[in-house]
């Protein structure tokens, strides 16, 4: 069995015992290293190459926040869970924006966070049932979920590269899934944009829930 690779990132030492406790009793995965702050988790990525990262938000030097969108730019194909105590919307949809695939709070059970980095190894995106809510709470805000089986406009490959993009999919694995190059891929995310006027894969998300294409329960 290949195990998940685990980077632990957070300025608390107990913290980091104790996750690294919980994560070492699982079978399917190893913690090969740890970080006491974001410049440190981004120096150790670089070297460790792990599979997921957990990341905590407030660090020193260089935040849970700035420190992911920093591995993503590096690293496209790095899997980051962020572990916040931090339940608000101002938190979540930044994290959203900066790449982070996974979102678990402090106060959740152990098995939560166990599930959060096998879903995110896996390529799917994990939220946290209560953050979940605020995403659902944002639709409602900004209008009643649009039940019509309307496309806006994509094509039925741009809807399935949409949904895989979704689910966090990395640009690789959608040219394996569909049997297609990584140029298409680029092009249909590039259109997929274009026509639905969106930006980055926190409005992809919310896009994608939104018309159905995606299960927050899954």
């Amino acid at each position: 069995m290949n195990r998940i690779r685990v980077l632990l990132a957070d300025d608390h030492t107990v913290v980091r015992a104790g996750i690294r406790t919980l994560l070492d009793s699982e079978p399917d995965m190893e913690v090969i290293g740890e970080a006491s702050n974001g410049r440190e988790a981004v120096r150790k990525v670089g070297e460790l190459r792990p599979d997921v990262v957990v990341m905590d938000i407030a660090m020193p030097e260089l935040d849970g926040m700035k420190a992911t969108r920093e591995l993503i730019a590096r690293q496209p194909d790095i899997r980051v869970v962020v572990l916040t105590m931090h339940d608000d919307e101002e938190y979540f949809f930044e994290v959203l924006n900066a790449g982070a695939m996974g979102y678990v709070l402090k106060n959740a059970a152990p098995t939560d966070l166990v599930t959060a980095i096998r879903t995110v190894s896996q390529g799917n995106v994990f939220l946290y049932p209560t953050v979940a809510k605020l995403l659902v709470q944002d639709f409602v805000r900004r209008g009643a979920p649009d039940d019509r089986p309307s496309s806006d406009g994509l094509t039925d490959r741009e809807l399935e590269v949409l949904r895989l993009i979704a689910e966090g999919r990395t640009n690789q694995e959608i040219a394996d899934n569909l049997c297609l190059s990584i140029n298409t891929v680029q092009v249909h995310r590039a259109h997929i944009m274009e026509k639905l006027d969106l930006h980055n894969r926190a409005a992809l998300v919310k896009y994608a829930i939104k018309k159905g294409l995606i299960d927050l329960d899954g």
